[in-house]
């Protein structure tokens, strides 16, 4: 028994294939799924998915979104996924300095404010530690 992992973004369907395991990160913390697994939806944070067919593992760095789960399928709705081998690590590097170099900018600011900084900065940071953890790539 397997479970169809299907994940969207507003540009492209993702992925959309069976799977053994799904690793995601919820609102509130890590979460796994087998096939079978309970009805739920929730709110998913900026984070690794992994995901297992047999032997092969792959990663992917998500930005906020939602998942639906039931018995035999897991949906993925969310802003951007990046496969591990698909991450510019230069580009992650300027995101974060950029991010980095705006927090140390601000004197006063909005919630709103901080917290697209705070997001541009831990997308930043993910993109990194993923590249980092799992790419074969020179830096």
């Amino acid at each position: 028994m397997s479970l169809r992992l299907t994940i969207i973004t507003p540009e492209k369907v993702i992925i959309d294939r069976d799977v053994d395991e799904v690793i995601a990160p919820g609102w509130l913390g890590e979460f796994g799924v087998l096939p079978g697994h309970a009805r739920f939806i929730t709110l998913l944070r900026i984070g690794e998915l992994i995901y297992r067919f047999g032997p092969e593992e792959k990663h992917l760095a998500l930005n906020w979104g939602f998942a639906e789960v039931n018995q035999a399928r897991m949906t993925v709705l969310v802003e951007t996924a990046e496969f591990d081998q698909d991450i510019d690590y230069k580009r992650a590097l300027a995101a974060r300095q950029r991010a980095e170099e705006e927090l140390k900018k601000i004197t006063t600011m909005t919630d709103a404010q901080y917290e697209a900084i705070e997001a541009a900065l831990k997308r930043a940071l993910l993109r990194l530690e993923i590249y980092q953890k799992y790419s074969k790539r020179p830096q």
